[in-house]
Order: C-alpha cells, then structure tokens, then sequence
C-alpha cells in the first residue's frame, strides 16, 4: 500500500489495513460498484477501493480522520465520498455492494466505558467487542443482495462470535484470511492483564488477526 498523510491522532495504516487490503483484493469489483469503507481512518482502504473503480463512501466518527481521508484521497486522485458519523448512521437509506470495517478490537481493562480521543481507534470494552457487535448487527441492512461485508480483527475479540452473529443474520461467513503478528504497543501495555484473563496463554508471544468474510444471499 502506498504511504498516506496521517494526521495527529488517526490511527494510521497497520498490518490489520494490509491483511484487509489483501481480503479487498480478492474480491471482484465491477466498475461502479457501491462501496462502503466503515472508521475509514486515513482512507487508505476506501482509496485503494476507488481505484479499481468503485463508487467509495468512507466514514469515520473522528473529525480529524474525516479531514485526513479527505485530504489523501485528494492527493491520490481519487473520488472518496466522506462523511463524519458514527458507523452506519449517515448511510441508513443507502445500501451496498461491499463493506470494509476495520473497527476497534483491543479487549480493553476497565469495563465498557466509552473510550475517548486516539483510543477510540483501538480500545473496545472487556471483551474486545464493543463495535464488533454493532457491526454485526447493523452491516446487513445495508448490504445488497449479494453483497459482501469484509471484517478485520483480532482473534482476541472472538472471530466464532462474530461469524455466529453473522450467520444468524441469514448471511453465509467465514474466515478468509490469518495473520501473526509481534505485539504493538497496546497489546505491550495490557499483556499482564490479557494473560490474567486466559486471553494469552504464557507461550504467545504474537497476536493472530484475521478477516472474516459474510456474503449476503442473493
């Protein structure tokens, strides 16, 4: 992936971006298919998606990640619908072909108070699924016929919840793709505590993410 403008306090483009960038890649994307990019961040995902010639919505509840995906799909070149909002709030009457969400996944001490500033990018309540859930529970109402929802997270937030979620919902979901990666610094900071809880066991020492595919029947 190409480097983006990052401004201070949006999360930047990780190895969760690329494992859901490759996950993007896999997907056939006829030229004017609507696409959805959901806490798009820096934009990376909802550019990369225009350029194969989709027709790209990218939201994010921060103002500052609005203003950055704008301005880096501007320097791209690229045309980027962005809104501010909260999830799927400024797109309740649309629907779409494909839906990229990268939410917050890190299972965070202290409960499931609301997190503020840059940790809304990462922290996700006690068990990691503080937006995961409402993903889950929202996506298929706007999704098409057809149409795909792509997920990145970590496998410390329970990947077999969200596909249950997501089956019950009448769509058809699996686990596409896998990655292992060295602890960032948020995982360093919380290792004791998610050791504590049975979420590390004394022998990891790499944090798995994975994609999670749904496809809604036509």
């Amino acid at each position: 992936m190409v480097n983006h403008l990052v401004l201070p306090g949006v999360y930047p483009p990780q190895e969760d971006t690329e494992l859901l960038a490759g996950a993007l890649s896999d997907e056939p994307l006829p030229p004017g298919a609507s696409v959805l990019d959901v806490g798009t961040g820096t934009g990376a995902l909802a550019i990369e998606a225009a350029r194969r010639g989709g027709l790209v919505t990218a939201v994010d509840v921060s103002w500052r990640a609005v203003c950055t995906a704008r301005l880096n799909a501007a320097l791209a070149g690229r045309s980027v619908r962005v809104r501010r909002g909260n999830l799927f709030a400024p797109v309740r009457d649309e629907s779409f072909d494909l839906i990229l969400a990268n939410p917050p996944y890190v299972p965070t001490p202290g409960g499931d108070a609301r997190p503020r500033g840059e940790a809304r990018s990462w922290d996700a309540g006690g068990d990691g699924r503080l937006v995961l859930d409402r993903i889950c529970e929202e996506a298929p109402a706007v999704l098409r016929p057809g149409g795909v929802l792509l997920i990145v997270q970590s496998a410390l937030s329970d990947p077999d919840r969200t596909l249950g979620h997501l089956r019950a919902a009448g769509l058809k979901a699996s686990v596409t793709r896998r990655r292992r990666i060295a602890f960032g610094p948020v995982l360093r900071g919380r290792e004791r505590w998610l050791r504590q809880r049975g979420l590390l066991s004394a022998a990891d020492d790499k944090e798995e993410l994975v994609v999670v595919r749904a496809e809604l029947p036509v």
